[in-house]
């Protein structure tokens, strides 16, 4: 594809700080919207069907969870004092957490209040184990990071694919017009991201998308039955069903998706350093896992889950080129916006996975596109080098739960969080391998010159020109 011009707007040191003007703030941040909204929303769906919540309840989970992926999103990006990393991120409660939440859901007398205290100790936890993380960078040199963003990108296909053939589970998954309208959306958007001239391009994904929902009306696929009994204004509340209630394992159960959040959200801050040409550094890090933690510990007190910055989104920014960390901001206004009006957060939901699948296709792509990017960095030729054997080892072990589900079932279901997850599984392989077969010495060598974390030479050297103009 072309590379995307930067973005007008003010001397910024690069695009990560440019201000485009409103309106394409406003197209660019719906696009990051309509892009994470399916995901958005899975979780209260899946909880509250798992509790038999009624609608009315469930619907006030949905508008809960938008409202404060908003404010986690504006802190992300934004930043206040040492919360947020102040890139182009978009936060999200995380399918990490889903498994987990079942798990808890289904103990007796925990219920959502019991759901909600372990997601504030979650929350908690995380804030309280931050200021660590700079110990543990040394374990993330670029074979590591390239094979987890790697297994992000495969892992985050398969969701694509499960979305273009109609939804994981439907009965006519794979009917021929869901995948004819899927593969229309797909060809449209790459169509328009190569030749839509200027902000067109930037847009494509948005564009491919209306167009897709566009047919689908026409081929009647979609439906607004219910959207009348939508009010305009739902006001989010604190603590809208009582007080929470803290049950020892669901806490400790919460800690643990916490450190999964931490061990990923830290392979997608290194990899939009590569992607913007931002130096990421340890600090940077513990700003963003903190705004993690922050976004997680508000999710608990405003009815709603642990929440993660959006590996989809991070594919995003690398298909458009758009690096503005405002149009992420603008995004998290519009969610909450759609976390207070009912009727609008129900045209958005109203998107036929078929569509959101097409695009996606290509995005997701993205994200292991970057870890490919970043595994070119790694020196294979080095005398005793070992890099190799840990990607292909790291990656051989993380596909497990993909190719062949079942072959952990005899694992104990408190480690189900763990075994099922392809992207967890990468990241422990490839860090324990490395600390066994690799030469990580380079890591420590750049945090001692003050290198920034995940940006390659060149990338440094272009951002300190940058700085400099």
């Amino acid at each position: 594809m072309r590379p995307v011009d930067p973005l007008p707007g003010g001397p910024p040191r690069d695009g990560v700080d440019a201000v485009p003007p409103a309106p394409r703030l406003f197209v660019l941040g719906l696009q990051h919207v309509l892009v994470m909204y399916a995901n958005a929303i899975a979780v209260p769906l899946i909880v509250g069907g798992a509790l038999q919540l009624p609608k009315d309840q469930i619907a006030l989970l949905i508008n809960a969870d938008l409202f404060a992926c908003g404010i986690a999103t504006l802190i992300q990006t934004v930043g206040i004092g040492p919360f947020g990393i102040r890139l182009p991120v978009i936060m999200g409660v995380t399918a990490v957490a889903i498994q987990p939440l079942l798990a808890i859901a289904a103990m007796p007398g925990v219920g959502l209040t019991g759901i909600y205290g372990a997601v504030i100790v979650g929350g908690l936890y995380g804030l309280l184990v931050t200021p660590f993380i700079g110990r543990v960078m040394r374990f993330f040199p670029p074979v590591v990071t390239g094979t987890i963003l790697l297994m992000i990108g495969i892992a985050l296909t398969r969701v694509a694919v499960g979305w273009a053939g109609g939804g994981a589970g439907s009965a006519e998954f794979g009917a021929p017009g869901t995948v004819a309208v899927a593969a229309g959306v797909l060809a449209a958007t790459l169509l328009i991201a190569r030749f839509g001239p200027g902000f067109v391009g930037r847009v494509a994904v948005l564009l491919g998308i209306g167009l897709g929902y566009a047919v689908t009306l026409a081929l009647g696929w979609t439906s607004f039955e219910g959207l009348g009994a939508e009010p305009w204004l739902r006001v989010v509340l604190p603590l809208q069903f009582g007080l929470p209630t803290f049950h020892l394992v669901p806490c400790l159960i919460l800690c643990l998706v916490m450190t999964i959040v931490f061990i990923e959200a830290t392979g997608m801050f290194l990899a939009l350093g590569v992607m913007t040409g931002r130096q990421v550094g340890t600090e940077d890090i513990r700003r963003g896992l903190r705004a993690d933690a922050l976004g997680t510990l508000i999710g608990g007190l405003l009815n709603t889950f642990p929440y993660l910055s959006y590996s989809q989104n991070v594919g995003l920014v690398g298909l458009t080129g758009v690096h503005s960390r405002w149009v992420c901001a603008a995004a998290g206004g519009i969610m909450l916006v759609l976390g207070l009006v009912p009727k609008v957060a129900y045209l958005a939901a109203s998107i036929p996975q078929p569509v959101l699948g097409g695009a996606a296709l290509v995005m997701f792509g993205m994200v292991a596109a970057t870890g490919i990017r970043i595994l070119a960095q790694v020196d294979y030729a080095r005398a005793g080098s070992r890099d190799a054997l840990i990607i292909a080892a790291s990656l051989g072990i993380g596909l497990i739960p993909i190719v062949q589900p079942l072959f952990f079932r005899a694992v104990p279901d408190a480690f189900g969080p763990i075994v099922k997850d392809p992207i967890l599984l990468t990241a422990i392989a490839a860090i324990l391998l490395n600390a066994l077969l690799g030469q990580s010495r380079a890591q420590p060598e750049a945090e001692r010159s003050g290198r920034g974390i995940g940006a390659s030479e060149p990338e440094i050297a272009a951002s300190s020109r940058s700085s400099r103009s």
